[in-house]
């Protein structure tokens, strides 16, 4: 294997690397937002808050990314009649397909909670966003660390679907490599490379965080 074609094209790679850790960054932060919005709104006292929780939930749970990536892209304009950028709708598909995984994350961790302490809270006369800011919510963040880890480490992943919509990531720039060199096992070898070199890292500190919280049980 030759591998120069990839040092001859490290410039590239090195800009799909940056666009990928970009939208890594901010899908997680719009993920991990609106996935505790959605999280809470499953325990609010208003019924049809509950539903529209546990449908949105369902709803990008069970589709598949790829074709949320290509509906966002392709279909939600003429739907809308407006004009959405390629960079846009991967930002929202991936954005909303990570919201819904977070807020089962979020869920998981309130509902973890012993129920006494909410049952106490509520007879010193706490309201229920007291009871979440001051009682649930820190206990139960320290406990949604590894789900939380492990599914950002899921969404860098994701987001090699990007490409998809010729959003110029890594994944993007390593085809257009190939295609330029005919040099295909190289390229797609040294993007694997990459991605373990990222990957590996923080699944090692996922698995650390989870060992030591179940000491401490």
């Amino acid at each position: 294997m030759d591998f120069s074609v990839v040092t001859s094209h490290a410039d590239l790679l090195w800009f799909g690397i940056l666009i990928t850790l970009y939208y890594t960054a901010i899908t997680i932060a719009g993920g991990m937002i609106l996935g505790l919005t959605i999280g809470l709104i499953q325990f609010a006292p208003i019924r049809p808050l509950v539903w529209l929780g546990w449908l949105f939930v369902e709803f990008f749970r069970n589709i598949p990314l790829l074709v949320i990536l290509l509906w966002t892209y392709y279909a939600l304009p003429i739907f809308l009649n407006i004009e959405i950028s390629k960079g846009w709708a991967g930002f929202l598909a991936l954005t909303c397909y990570s919201a819904a995984f977070y807020a089962e994350i979020f869920r998981a961790g309130v509902q973890s909670i012993d129920p006494g302490q909410t049952d106490a809270a509520t007879a010193l006369g706490m309201s229920y966003g007291q009871k979440m800011r001051r009682i649930i919510l820190p206990q139960a963040f320290k406990r949604m660390i590894p789900p939380l880890v492990s599914q950002s480490i899921m969404q860098m992943k994701n987001t090699s679907l990007l490409s998809t919509i010729t959003v110029p990531d890594l994944l993007y720039q390593a085809g257009y490599i190939s295609s330029q060199t005919f040099k295909p096992m190289e390229v797609y070898t040294a993007v694997g490379v990459i991605f373990l070199l990222f990957l590996v890292p923080l699944t090692t500190l996922s698995r650390m965080i989870e060992r030591r919280q179940a000491s401490h049980r």
